[in-house]
This record gives C-alpha cells, structure tokens and sequence, in this order.
C-alpha cells in the first residue's frame, strides 16, 4: 500500500519547515504529500444558498492557490504531490482521508506561544491526538530537515504501547540507520521490576530489526538525566503512547512538551 504524509497547513509561521520537513522525510520513505488546509469562511448573516456556496468557492480557491504557492519554492514538480482545501471540519476531512487506501501519517505544527499552549499542545494537535485513530507527528517550529539516527520511545505501565501501530511507524525508516531507545521515568523510590520485564521484552522484540537499547531514569533528577540525552534536535524523535503518563500528568506534560519538545526542538510523534 502507499505511503502517505497528510499535512495540516494553516500558513503560520511553522507551515514552511512543517512541509520542508515532511518533504525530505518522503524521499526518504517513498511516500506522496497530500497538503491539506480548512478555511474559515465568515458569512453574512442574511444570505441566499448560491451566494453562499460562491463565497465558499472563492475562499477556497484563494487557499489553495496560496497552499501551492507555498510549495513552489519547497518541492520538486517532479515529486508526487497534492492538495486538498475545504471549509468543512477538520476532523472529518481526515475521518474521509483516513479511509483511502493508504499508509498515512498526519504531520502538524506544535505552538509554543505561551505556557497555556505548550502545556496542551494547541488546539489543533491536541484535538487530533484525542479523536484521530492515527499516528500524528507534531513538529517543533525550527526543524525543517529529517534525520532519524535516534528515536526514543517512552514506556509506561498502564499505558503499554501499541505494537502494531510502532511497527506501522517503523515501516517509514531505514532500518539499517535507527537506534531505538525504549525508556522509563521512574518516580522517586519507585518500584521498576514490573517495567523492567516489559522493557527487556520490547528489547527482544524489536533487537532483530534494530539497534535497540533500554534504560529507566531513576532517582532524584530523572528529567535533568533525559535531557542529557534528548537534546540533539538533529538527530533525534520522541515517540509518546496515547493515553500516557507524559501526556495526561501536569508534571510530566509540562516536561515533555517545555523542555524536550520545545526547548529541545524534538519531534513528537503519538501513537494512538
């Protein structure tokens, strides 16, 4: 089946690295772009079906010459590439997307203007991460080239990951090139003996494919020791299981998306 980055444009200032970044990410994995942006058509309040639907039409060709403006300087004529504009709601364009026959990531842009937004992600990511049943890669405004030398995956225990879905993930890389770390943040005084089988049990599972390594961050500065390790923004992804302890404790919410994602400048990937 294709392969397939749907990616969420709302031409801000993040939309060109966003597209960039997908863009070197897709000759890499041999996948087509699907650029998609939802207008936000201001209507009269008194006003007959036809001019209504003229509006419509006019805005959204206004967007989607905007969107391929956009590309012009990013992406190749060559490359398989294409646009989808409409003023309908966000997530039932990608219900309707989602059921074509393709291999889909969804790629958006993480806003980090205030410490309100870049505790709950944004809007817009956090809506696709609570009611889209597909992995989303929410990006750091600097980073515009792919690389995936390291990715870290967090393991938690009443959230286990879901396998198929990493698998499906992993199927957008190099093998040969990727060192997965799989990892735990202990709580002080924690007992880890029941995280330490799941680990050893991921190890086994993905060592025949990959590079793979373990650890738990223990102790008393657990964040400080996996910033030690997460802060390379060239080389590095975070991928994160919906439902998580890192997305649904304030405390842990706070460091993954202040400290890893924003000041480290590390993709977010969430597995649903």
């Amino acid at each position: 089946m294709t392969k397939r980055f749907i990616i969420l444009i709302d031409f801000s200032e993040y939309s060109s690295n966003l597209i960039k970044y997908a863009y070197d990410w897709s000759k890499q994995a041999n996948a087509e772009l699907l650029l998609v942006h939802q207008t936000n058509v201001l209507l009269p309040g008194l006003i007959d079906y036809s001019s209504k639907q003229q509006i419509i039409q006019q805005n959204n060709q206004k967007a989607l010459d905007k969107l391929k403006s956009l590309t012009n300087d990013i992406i190749s004529s060559s490359d398989k590439v294409s646009f989808f504009v409409s003023e309908i709601n966000l997530q039932t364009i990608l219900t309707n997307l989602l059921a074509e026959p393709f291999h889909n990531l969804i790629f958006t842009g993480l806003k980090g203007t205030g410490l309100l937004k870049q505790l709950f992600i944004g809007n817009v990511a956090l809506q696709l991460i609570e009611k889209v049943k597909n992995i989303v890669v929410a990006m750091p405004k600097e980073i515009y080239s792919f690389n995936h030398e390291k990715i870290f995956i967090a393991v938690t225990e009443k959230h286990p990951l879901n396998i198929l879905e990493l698998n499906y993930f992993l199927n957008f890389f190099d093998k040969e090139n990727t060192c997965l770390t799989f990892f735990y943040l202990a709580k002080p005084n924690e007992k880890t003996k029941g995280i330490e089988k799941q680990l050893n049990n991921l190890h086994s599972l993905f060592s025949e494919k990959f590079d793979t390594k373990t650890v738990i961050y223990e102790g008393s500065t657990p964040f400080e020791d996996i910033k030690k390790i997460i802060n390379n923004k060239e080389e590095e992804m975070l991928i994160v299981q919906k439902g998580s302890r890192l997305l649904t404790d304030q405390l842990f919410r706070r460091f993954l998306i202040n400290e890893l994602v924003y000041e480290g400048q590390t993709p977010l990937i969430i597995l649903p």
